[in-house]
């Protein structure tokens, strides 16, 4: 007999090689462990122990019970099977049009024309949730539609946006290329001018939703001007080619592709005439860095609960683990962390509201939470015992999807730096040996 497979699904049946049968099927989670109840019928939400509600507006809140309710409802039940498949759920797209989220801040063009507030807490409860849904949300709203909405002109606003906005047709955005991540502005991608249009040469990498996106947002340098670009590419275009990016451990839900460009005609009317230069995403990028901050802070919050509630139903020596000294430190150091990320994500909000947020401001909060949220995660993995490395109680799969957040949008160290630019006037991104050897 050859070697085994994994099973994969929960419920599959592992087979050798040769395809024969092995063992049993696994057992439900709920009948293989009783005495707790699993992530499919999600937990109270218990985590807003300062009452972060009374700084909301009625309208936020309203907002805020609808968002948990529908992920809860459509998600939670779900979210399991496909993140251990590693696959997104189409079947579940219109659900989430009902969320009203999609275009987020946009007016208009069929959008919700949301405060970034009740954008920010709407991205909490979906990723409280599940964050790959969270991060197919901002990837086609917060950055697709925003580039379009920001940077296009009122005919490729009235084209592209109502169906993008009705999830009819779903929005990526590409930046991001093999040789360069952090140091995004130096991208290679170039746009060639030809008769009628542009031609697009190079590869992007990790660009969520990328292979089965119907409007690929595609950035890059203009071979003349040697400037930043901008350009709508559709599905299907001729040399265009997005690939999955396969064993991610987490976000596996989000399909992050590889996108090969080669020679792909734009006509001149996809050109997005706002981009000239690498500071003119720099809008799209701000509302983008305010809402990914919030990422964390719903990650944080599902775990909580998730911990909370198990912790007053499974007993060892003779005790719910809730009893014991140890596991109430762990819980109220948690707490103490989401009530500091929830303050700081909101004033945030209201620093963006009133047009004082730089971008110190955004990149400390994105640093800042991820980092804590990164201890929470920690934490309830080890409240959670064996069950802390099982997806079904949700914080398994919240501690691998905390890793891809901290690093993207800004990895951590990347983000200290743009705030220590901010405050010392010293800008020590490059290399202190390649600076002394330009000099």
């Amino acid at each position: 007999m050859g070697s085994l497979r994994g099973s994969g699904g929960g419920d599959a049946e592992e087979r050798s090689e040769d395809g024969e049968k092995v063992g049993l099927p696994a057992l439900e989670v709920a009948l293989a462990f009783p005495q707790a109840t699993p992530a499919s019928l999600f937990p109270p939400a218990v985590s807003d122990y300062y009452q972060l509600d009374d700084l909301l507006t009625d309208e936020e809140k309203a907002l805020r019970k609808k968002v948990r309710a529908i992920t809860e409802k459509e998600i939670a039940p779900i979210m399991t099977e496909y993140w251990e498949k590693a696959e997104f759920p189409f079947h579940a797209i219109p659900k989430l049009a009902t969320l009203g989220l999609t275009g987020l801040t946009m007016k208009g063009y069929g959008c919700p024309g949301l405060s970034i507030t009740a954008s920010a807490i709407s991205i909490a409860e979906v990723s409280r949730v599940d964050a790959s849904c969270s991060a197919f949300i901002l990837v086609h709203s917060s950055l697709a539609m925003s580039t379009i909405a920001l940077c296009g002109s009122e005919a490729q606003k009235q084209k592209y946006l109502p169906p993008l906005a009705q999830l009819k047709t779903v929005g990526c955005w590409a930046l991001t290329e093999p040789d360069y991540g952090s140091d995004a502005s130096s991208l290679r991608t170039s746009a060639t001018k030809v008769p009628g249009g542009w031609h697009l040469d190079g590869q992007k990498r990790w660009i969520g939703n990328s292979t089965f996106a119907d409007v690929l947002i595609i950035l890059a340098r203009n071979a003349d001007t040697k400037q930043l670009n901008g350009f709508i590419v559709k599905k299907g275009a001729p040399g265009l080619r997005a690939t999955k990016i396969q064993n991610k451990i987490g976000l596996r839900m989000v399909q992050n592709g590889d996108v090969l460009l080669n020679k792909v005609f734009v006509p001149e009317e996809d050109r997005l005439t706002g981009i000239n230069s690498f500071q003119d995403i720099s809008k799209v990028l701000a509302i983008s860095r305010v809402l990914v901050a919030w990422q964390p802070i719903g990650i944080s919050m599902g775990v909580y609960d998730m911990c909370h509630r198990y912790l007053q139903e499974r007993k060892q020596f003779g005790a719910l683990l809730a009893a014991f000294q140890l596991n109430q430190e762990k819980l109220v150091r948690m707490l103490g962390n989401i009530q500091a990320m929830l303050l700081v994500g909101w004033r945030l909000c209201k620093l963006y509201e009133s047009g004082k947020m730089t971008p110190g401001h955004a990149s400390l909060a994105k640093a800042w939470i991820s980092s804590k949220s990164r201890e929470v995660v920690s934490l309830g993995r080890e409240l959670l015992g064996g069950n802390g490395i099982l997806v079904d109680f949700l914080v398994a799969k919240a501690f691998c999807d905390m890793e891809p957040i901290f690093t993207y949008e800004g990895t951590y160290d990347i983000n200290t730096l743009v705030t220590g630019r901010e405050i010392t006037g010293i800008a020590s991104f490059k290399s202190a040996v390649l600076a002394k050897a330009r000099l």
